[in-house]
């Protein structure tokens, strides 16, 4: 096992681009860069996730870096071949819970949330991907949220709960002892202390804050697997300090 006790799995994509420049630790356990079809990008990005479920499930207890946060529907489908139904505690200054329906920009990446928990999950999601219950899900921040995400949030039984240690471990009470992924999007970050961060939300908590609430989530929850979603554009990817504090709250220890 690599960096004490976590298989590092890198997919290095921001949804079906692949990123050269994005950082890989040493001694991560698998790169995943399968070669592409030419056709449609959900197609791309499912026959990508397919290759990241075989990843993640051939790991023992994976740490996924990933330059977007659809990577969690190919690390939650790995992750259920091995542990089976999931709850999901997820870290991001935005709800990730809006559909084709509700989206204004079309963006994929703002609907990995609600796509993990069975709203139009044929849209990317790889096979055997099962729908995580939306009651097993813990939602952290989300403070920049477009008006039908927080009206469908609002009707969910998604748990939204803010950036707040002591919020977060009652909030991981109901939980019980499922498996967990664990999914942190660093732009829950204020984006002044990131830049060069895709989609930017400021205010918002500090870098030392958030590590103060994974301090809080590791020891309350049955983390099985976890991602750090590197969000930052194709021309800031050298953030390995933030990377790396980040992950070793977690208990790893990366190197570069």
């Amino acid at each position: 096992m690599a960096a004490n006790g976590w298989d590092v799995i890198v997919s290095p994509w921001h949804l079906d681009e692949h990123l050269p420049a994005f950082p890989v630790p040493a001694g991560a356990a698998a790169t995943v860069v399968p070669p592409l079809p030419a056709g449609s990008r959900p197609a791309r990005m499912k026959r990508l996730f397919e290759a990241l479920a075989d990843a993640i499930a051939a790991a023992d207890r994976p740490l996924l870096l990933s330059g977007d946060c659809t990577a969690a529907l190919g690390a939650a489908a790995g992750l259920q071949r091995r542990a089976g139904n999931l709850a999901v505690t997820w870290l991001d200054a935005h709800g990730d819970f809006n559909t084709p329906e509700t989206t204004i920009s079309g963006y994929l990446g703002g609907m990995a949330l609600a796509l993990l928990t069975g709203r139009a999950p044929e849209l990317i999601g790889p096979p055997g991907l099962r729908p995580v219950a939306e009651d097993a899900a813990v939602l952290v921040d989300a403070r920049d949220l477009d008006p039908a995400e927080r009206e469908e949030l609002a009707a969910s039984r998604v748990r939204q709960v803010p950036a707040d240690p002591g919020a977060i471990e009652a909030a991981l009470r109901g939980l019980g002892d499922q498996p967990v992924y664990l999914h942190l999007d660093v732009d829950v970050i204020d984006g002044a202390e990131l830049p060069g961060i895709r989609y930017p939300v400021s205010p918002g908590p500090s870098l030392g804050l958030i590590e103060d609430c994974l301090a809080a989530i590791m020891p309350a929850a049955n983390v099985a697997g976890a991602c750090i979603a590197c969000t930052w554009g194709p021309d800031h990817l050298s953030q390995e300090p933030v990377i790396t504090r980040l992950a070793r709250v977690l208990g790893a220890r990366l190197a570069w």
